[in-house]
């Protein structure tokens, strides 16, 4: 099996300090990928996020010297969109429009598939690993073969995370998450003493990954966000 392409080994390097990681690549036929700076269509993008709490350290340090809102997007593009013009490549964000469809992407270059929370499940990670954007790149960036494997919630026979809400707002299909029952919650004192303090009580209890568990502070920032 080849390496790293050259690319995929220059953003490596470059994230290496902040904790990010390459999460997959996905390419598409002409002209179906995002636009460019320069109005074409992408052949590829790079995906770039995090596993467990591995860009906690180096955004912490960071956001101790900030006073603004939106933190972790805006250190996120302070690192990813310098690196993109670098190399010749485009950035694109969540939380920016137009919206790019990062879950489908995600699926694409990792084969994973949504678990009842609407997170997308890892074999390795769980429920603990997240997105935080992607380059986009005119020629192909690197081998983007899947090795897909089974749905990590098919083979859950206990299925935690279904039983464990507080207020039962998980449901075996993601489509059916009762969103207000979980904010609901989350703004009683017994949601700000428990969820917002150890993280969402169901995504606690999946088995799945459970050594990449958040760091506590990560949880805290997560859950306030969400609040």
């Amino acid at each position: 099996m080849s390496g790293p392409s050259p690319i995929c080994r220059e953003i490596e390097a470059a994230l290496k300090p902040s904790g990010m990681l390459i999460r997959g690549t996905v390419d598409f036929p002409a002209g179906e990928g995002p636009e460019l700076t320069d109005g074409s269509h992408a052949a590829s993008v790079v995906l770039l996020g995090n596993a467990g709490g591995s860009i906690w350290p180096a955004f912490s340090r960071w956001k101790a010297r900030y006073d603004g809102s939106d933190p972790l997007d805006i250190w996120s593009k302070e690192i990813i969109r310098p690196l993109a013009q670098s190399l010749g490549g485009t950035a694109y964000f969540p939380s920016d429009q137009p919206w790019q469809p990062f879950q489908q992407w995600a699926m694409r270059a990792e084969g994973l598939k949504p678990s009842p929370l609407g997170i997308l499940i890892h074999p390795e990670y769980g429920l603990w690993h997240g997105y935080r954007g992607a380059i986009g790149f005119a020629v192909k960036a690197g081998d983007n073969a899947v090795t897909h494997v089974g749905h990590a919630c098919d083979c859950c026979n206990s299925k935690p995370c279904l039983t464990t809400c507080p207020v039962s707002a998980i449901a075996p299909n993601p489509a059916d998450f009762a969103v207000s029952a979980c904010r609901n919650h989350l703004a009683t004192l017994l949601g700000r003493r428990d969820c917002m303090i150890s993280g969402c009580a169901a995504r606690n209890a999946c088995p799945v990954g459970a050594d990449y568990r958040y760091p506590v502070e990560q949880l805290k920032f997560h859950m306030a966000a969400l609040g």
